[in-house]
């Protein structure tokens, strides 16, 4: 089919702010539609609230709207914009839900508007449970024993044919909110009210409990020929019962054998159908019963979902964009591969390497909730590792984590964990059970005990087991390791810190010993088609193999590192101020290098730089990189805290970082050298101290006088940072402070009550300071700028305060000889100014100051990281603003 001609203009519904579940997958899947639907002549207009993506750049689509995503604000906007078509599928379950109203509130019918990507019918057959169990149970297919409830009376009418533990789950819910699992009365009575109040049409699904079964995932796609597409399959690490956001994926799947594999793929094309999905990618679940083989269908997205992007960056095959055209009438046949350039889209993806997706959690930041993981999701970002093997892969996905494991190493002592401990933490599904399973091998539980505990398959475990095996081996040889067993260990993802560990030896020993050996990364693409067909788009991971399948060029590169998975405190204003860097250099003439491990963003895809290494953002894995490539620069101000705690490192190794000195860097980060910095230049800071132990400590904060602001050296997101009002407190901080950072001093500072805080965000090359904008908190000094709202342009101060904030950002940015981007936090406290904090990098406030100035910051520093001035970069003096942002 061609494309359609009887649409001209579509309206594109983004996902909002990210919340756990809903996180930036979505901006990358708008970002990729925006693009494809342009590409093909359609005017696009997109709705949207996050300032932090991509997806609501200016130039992205024709008119963006940066809006509450509700029916009424919708309703304005067709109005003005009078679009012909909406694609709800692209924007998470905020874009489907919004649609579906939309319809049932006659919006759509009112303006004479389409929906496209999915009908309304569609989408209620695959999201309402009724309608899915329906039609599953009409193709004959297996369903866990349920029954739906709209009352809490309702509810125990079926508990009598079901019995207890049981699932509960929400109807038009995302990231299994609502959802849960009862194992008493109580709990199921408890539940059940939650669920139905959290569902949109007071709907709830009580499931008989099919915990500890074997879960899987197929992605695919449909066209209005009826050609289907198996995308990927992806085989859940954890069993049933834990969320699959929460869950280490991996792809494709491992364990099935080919007849059950060909039953799920056929399940798969048939409930595809019969629920209709004409025009997209479609994400179903199975999970198998692993004693007697039956099979069951979970749930169904009929949209785009978090397991797209992880699938389209696993298997090259842009999902997205890819469902964008199908929505505009395209077949599969019709589009080509922009990978092999020769592959149609219905040619399926096929993949000569192993790909492991590990969630990352936040627990530290919240002290009161336990880390055990249900069906309702807990994650806030995830890392995605590549490799021939899954043990390589896996290895690789832990270190790119960043939460201080080098692989699966060991933090703990096995010989001093209690089997009660390892038999807890095996049973109960929690954030740390991949070291656990490490645990109990090396005390000698059996494969077979191991899986009885966690209903992990066997085939993983004994992976685990053959990792553990070869470290026992290091050991045994750790005075002489030959070639062949060094050779080995790369080949099973250790990296060069946990063979210093495991041999009592340095980092920079192992990579001295391993070039010596000429055992050296090679690095294969990422080609959709197991190297069937040629690859033209650059995008590689790292192994340990003969043949290195990179092309480098003779043209100028700059190798920018990304900001590795999100985490509270490190999210995709990151990524976008990376992506931004990518797109000036690239129309500077610069051959650009990403380095990243997020598979929910943008950065992460194929044509947003030059290259793309998808790895983990370690000394030894961005250095081998740097030593392929041999970039002319590298930028680490814009990848958050990650690469900034890499640069000293690298520059020690030689890799030419660029923009602000790694001196000026340490000056900002280091508090000693800051607060002298500080009074060279005549500002004022609140009163502080510097304590290596607890008497230190306790002394100067009762000199400084309590309350105080304590903190460790070099976190992010306020990490471990506390105020505290007495000894008593001070005490229990400093203990757990010792771990987060415990090369660094712990930092006292007197606590300003009742303050004003003020963010600045400033760009300079290194002779000019331009301040971009000042934000002013609504909430007073005390909670973290993250966390609290804030104004441009600040509405309490009189420009002489202004001024003097000017004068300061002026002085700072001199004083530390900036080049790029500058973030200072400043106290207003009795008309005195008082510097809090110094970032000379990127800041979380970027994209915010980005959108509403009209002026594209990351952009400009790029430049003048590049060697620009910031006159040649397009930014002459601070921009004022007439409207107000919050």
């Amino acid at each position: 089919m061609p494309k359609r001609t009887d649409i001209k203009k579509i309206l594109i519904i983004g996902s909002g702010p990210i919340v756990i579940s809903q996180a930036c997958e979505f901006d990358y899947s708008g970002t990729q539609a925006c693009k494809a639907l342009k590409e093909e002549g359609y005017q696009v207009v997109l709705l949207n609230s996050n300032p932090a993506t991509i997806m609501t750049d200016p130039q992205l689509a024709d008119a963006t709207y940066i809006e509450p995503i509700n029916v009424n604000v919708l309703d304005k906007i067709i109005e003005k914009e009078k679009p012909d078509a909406i694609l709800p599928t692209l924007g998470g379950q905020t874009a489907l839900n919004t649609a579906m109203k939309a319809v049932e509130q006659g919006v759509l019918k009112k303006h004479k508007v389409k929906l496209i990507g999915a009908e309304y019918e569609v989408i209620k057959k695959a999201e309402n449970r009724k309608d899915f169990k329906k039609a599953i149970e009409k193709l004959g297919l297996g369903l866990p024993k349920s029954g739906l409830a709209y009352s809490i009376k309702e509810a125990k009418e079926i508990l009598k044919e079901i019995k207890l533990p049981v699932i509960i789950r929400s109807s038009f819910t995302l990231g299994g909110t609502g959802g849960s699992i009862a194992h008493t009365e109580e709990e199921f009575l408890e539940m059940a009210r939650i669920g139905l109040h959290s569902s949109m049409i007071g709907e709830i699904l009580i499931e008989e409990s099919i915990l500890g079964w074997k879960e899987y995932e197929l992605e695919l796609m449909r066209d209005s020929k009826d050609n289907v597409v198996i995308v990927c399959s992806i085989e859940n690490f954890d069993p049933m019962g834990i969320h699959t956001g929460d869950s280490i994926t991996v792809a494709p799947a491992q364990t099935l054998s080919d007849l059950e594999y060909q039953e799920m793929r056929d399940a798969a094309l048939a409930i595809i159908r019969e629920i209709g999905v004409e025009c997209g990618g479609s994400n179903i679940q199975f999970a198998i019963c692993p004693k007697t083989g039956r099979m069951v269908v979970v749930e169904m997205n009929p949209r785009v979902s978090r397991s797209s992007a992880l699938a389209s960056k696993a298997t090259g095959f842009p999902i997205a964009k890819f469902a964008a055209k199908l929505a505009v009438g395209f077949s599969l046949d019709q589009i080509r591969n922009d990978i092999t350039k020769e592959t149609p889209a219905c040619f399926e993806p096929s993949i000569d390497y192993c790909v492991v997706k590990i969630p990352r959690f936040t627990f530290e930041k919240f002290p009161e909730a336990k880390d055990v993981l249900g069906i309702s999701m807990k994650s806030v970002g995830e890392t995605m590792a590549i490799g021939r093997n899954f043990k390589e892969a896996l290895q690789k996905g832990l270190r790119g984590l960043e939460i201080g494991h080098c692989g699966l190493d060991s933090k703990l002592d096995y010989r001093r964990i209690s089997e009660d401990k390892i038999n807890l933490r095996l049973e109960e599904p929690n954030a740390s059970r991949i070291f656990y399973i490490k645990y109990a091998l090396q005390k000698g539980y059996s494969i077979e005990k191991i899986n009885k505990l966690t209903g992990i398959d066997p085939w993983f475990i004994d992976n685990i087991s053959q990792i553990v095996e070869l470290e026992q081996e290091l050991k045994q040889n750790k005075e002489n390791i030959s070639r062949e067993l060094l050779l080995k260990a790369k080949q099973f993802g250790f990296s060069d810190s946990q063979l210093a560990l495991i041999s009592g030896s340095t980092e920079e020993k192992i990579r001295k010993t391993r070039e010596k050996e000429k055992i050296e990364a090679t690095f294969k693409l990422v080609d959709t088609c197991a190297a069937e067909f040629k690859a033209y788009t650059p995008y590689y991971y790292s192994s340990y193999e003969l043949e290195d399948e990179v092309k480098t060029s003779d043209k100028k590169k700059i190798m920018i590192l990304g900001s590795g998975p999100n985490r509270i405190g490190q999210g995709i204003e990151f990524d976008y101020c990376c992506c931004h860097a990518s797109f000036a250099l690239r129309k500077m003439g610069y051959e650009t290098i990403m380095v990243n491990s997020n598979p929910e963003t943008v950065s992460t895809d194929y044509d947003t730089s030059d290259k793309l290494y998808f790895e983990p953002l370690t000394l030894e894995d961005v250095m081998n990189i740097i030593n392929k490539e041999k970039p002319e620069g590298v930028i680490v101000q814009f990848g958050g805290q990650t690469p900034l705690n890499l640069a000293k490192r690298l520059e020690k190794l030689g890799a030419p970082i660029i923009g602000t000195s790694v001196s000026s860097i340490e000056k900002a980060e280091n508090r000693d050298q800051f607060s002298k910095l500080v009074k060279k230049i005549g500002i004022k800071q609140p009163e502080c101290s510097f304590a290596v132990s607890d008497q230190e400590a306790l002394t100067a904060a009762e000199k400084i006088g309590f309350p105080v602001v304590v903190r460790p050296s070099y976190v992010l997101g306020g990490r471990a940072m506390k105020i505290v009002y007495d000894r008593e407190s001070l005490k229990e901080f400093i203990n757990k402070a010792i771990d987060v950072s415990p090369e660094h001093p712990i930092l006292i500072d007197k606590f300003l009550e009742g303050a004003v805080e003020v963010d600045v965000d400033a760009v300079s090359d290194g002779e000019k300071t331009v301040v971009a904008g000042i934000m002013e908190h609504v909430e007073e000094a005390g909670i973290h700028s993250g966390d609290s709202a804030c104004v441009l342009p600040p509405y309490t101060l009189d420009e002489k305060i202004l001024n003097k904030i000017r004068e300061y950002t002026y002085m700072i940015s001199k004083e530390l000889k900036v080049i790029g981007l500058l973030n200072i936090q400043f106290a207003l406290k009795e008309k005195s100014i008082y510097v809090l904090e110094v970032n000379p990098r990127a800041s979380r406030t970027v994209p915010f100051v980005s959108k509403t100035t009209g002026v594209p910051l990351a952009k400009i520093a790029a430049k003048v990281m590049a060697g620009a001035s910031l006159e040649e970069a397009g930014l002459i003096r601070e921009k004022k603003v007439n409207h107000v942002a919050v």
